[in-house]
């Protein structure tokens, strides 16, 4: 792997990490309309793996687009899809192939068909898994590494268990590489999925507001300003905006006044116009007063936009300075 090897975090790895040639074990989530070349390319070149993210508003023309920069700098990166997209246009994991990633993830839905696919060209399958039977399914559908995202992550998921007792029963239940993913956003958080058994970290509100986001500014502001306790489980914009995710996905973004009234109340959303039309004025405006900003419960520890390779240096060596004392002592410092 080219690029960058961080300096002083050369010891945190895992025996997966190591596998896959990675400087450290930490993967950014495939935001969608956050995680793009840029993103990844950074994440690469400092040593982790980085992830392009194509959304629910993703097109094969924008996944060649944003490939084409971690390529072109030399690094290896990974591509995240959407299940029920890929069904909707079968060319995109065509597209994703073509481009030569190291890794694709195809999350909600179930892993069928595509990961045989994948895994005889050489190119390592995930998928996000909620459960504990969801991700025996996963594995015994041929799944090679497995992220295990709790109800604290931000963006679409399901909400239902939290990352600490998801990742404790999915390590016990599969003999496959598991990622953690769900409220990490610091040292201590990697430290302490590392330390139950983690191959890796699968971060996304830690890079969601990096210097090398794609996320407008004011979506930026508005993640830097909020607290842990600011966000909220909804469908909410999904359905206001005719969005076609499954229904059993919401997702976990930053409250505003539009979430507040709406959520436990998407079904009305239908027979009412006046909502919808807000929702799309604040798309043609891109006002993040009103639209959703997708963040996790970790968001309270984004307090200033960070380059990628700075919040990664800041990550590793406090993890690797606890995990470190840990080892060293058997108490913890």
């Amino acid at each position: 792997m080219t690029g960058e090897t961080p300096r002083e975090t050369q010891a945190l790895t895992t025996p997966w990490s190591r596998s896959q040639g990675l400087g450290l074990p930490i993967l950014n989530a495939p935001m969608g309309g956050a995680a793009g070349g840029r993103l990844a390319a950074a994440v690469s070149s400092a040593g982790g793996l980085g992830m392009i993210g194509v959304g629910s508003g993703g097109s094969i023309a924008l996944l060649e687009r944003e490939s084409a920069i971690p390529r072109e700098a030399g690094v290896r990166f990974g591509i995240g899809l959407l299940a029920w997209a890929v069904e909707r246009e079968p060319e995109l994991l065509d597209a994703a192939v073509a481009v030569g990633p190291e890794l694709i993830a195809v999350s909600f839905g179930d892993p069928q068909g595509w990961p045989g696919r994948v895994h005889d060209v050489g190119i390592t399958t995930s998928t996000q898994v909620y459960d504990v039977a969801m991700a025996r399914r996963a594995e015994e559908r041929g799944i090679n590494v497995l992220i295990a995202r709790g109800s604290e992550g931000g963006g679409h998921g399901a909400d239902g268990v939290a990352t600490l007792p998801l990742l404790q029963g999915v390590l016990d239940a599969v003999g496959v590489p598991v990622l953690a993913a769900g409220g990490i956003a610091t040292g201590r958080g990697l430290a302490a999925v590392l330390a139950a058994g983690a191959a890796g970290a699968w971060l996304g509100t830690a890079f969601a507001a990096c210097a090398e986001s794609m996320l407008p500014d004011q979506a930026c502001r508005r993640m830097i300003s909020a607290s842990e306790r600011d966000t909220v489980y909804t469908r909410s914009f999904d359905v206001a905006l005719g969005y076609p995710w499954p229904g059993h996905y919401g997702e976990r973004v930053l409250a505003n006044p539009f979430s507040e009234r709406w959520t436990g109340r998407e079904h009305e959303l239908a027979d009412e116009p006046l909502p919808r039309n807000e929702l799309r004025r604040a798309v043609d405006a891109g006002d993040y007063s009103v639209l959703p900003v997708n963040a996790g419960q970790g968001v309270g520890s984004v307090s200033d936009v960070r380059s990628v390779a700075d919040v990664l240096q800041e990550l590793s060596s406090s993890a690797a300075t606890l995990l470190g004392a840990w080892s060293a002592d058997g108490r913890h410092s």
